[in-house]
């Protein structure tokens, strides 16, 4: 078993994934009558690293996320334009000297606001960005959303990584219905993220 936040998780990818026994999610709700606390974690973060990920990306990433080495959060909403992917402000800024991608929260709107499991428990974020890519004379082009995975917790020591920034909403015996997510805000100060 592996302690998270005093939650025990059995590390066994059959215990998680199967389908011969009931998944962590039904045995969650019929223990606790509540939202797992690692839904987004098992639902929408591993598919979304299979499906986006290049074959090293889902290498170093898919099979640490499915072992729960490593526990995620899916950092897309902003607390200026809600679920409104089109309007993200986070940016993603292609730095071509050192073959990396700097995410910035320029603005307090560009704040990542509510996404599941980010308040306490993850140590990397799956995160959505304006990419921007600067040409030969500097000009920084969009080239529309993208995500991309930052580690925002030390995954020895659960500190925060440098340049990043994030707390837990609060409230979670006060709130219907997902009383067992951790909500979070979220923001980065010109974090590098190898490409």
């Amino acid at each position: 078993f592996k302690v998270l936040n005093n939650l025990y998780f059995k590390k066994d990818p059959e215990f998680f994934y199967s389908t011969k026994h009931y998944n962590i999610e039904y045995q969650w709700w019929y223990y606790f009558h509540g939202a797992s606390p690692i839904t987004v974690h098992t639902t929408m973060v591993l598919h979304s690293i299979a499906t986006f990920g290049t074959p090293d990306q889902v290498k170093k990433w898919l099979t640490k996320a499915e072992h729960m080495d490593i526990m995620t959060c899916y950092a897309q909403t902003e607390i200026g334009h809600g679920s409104d992917v089109s309007g993200l402000l986070t940016t993603a800024t292609y730095d071509s000297k050192t073959d990396e991608f700097v995410i910035d929260t320029p603005c307090m709107e560009a704040t990542k606001w509510w996404p599941g499991d980010m308040g306490r428990m993850s140590n990397v974020a799956l995160v959505f960005a304006k990419l921007l890519i600067p040409d030969g004379s500097g000009t920084e082009n969009s080239y529309g959303v993208a995500p991309f995975i930052v580690e925002i917790r030390d995954r020895k020591t659960h500190k925060h990584m440098p340049g990043i920034k994030s707390g837990d909403m609060g409230g979670t015996n006060n709130k219907w219905g997902f009383n067992s997510k951790d909500n979070g805000w979220l923001t980065f100060d010109h974090v590098r993220v190898p490409r």
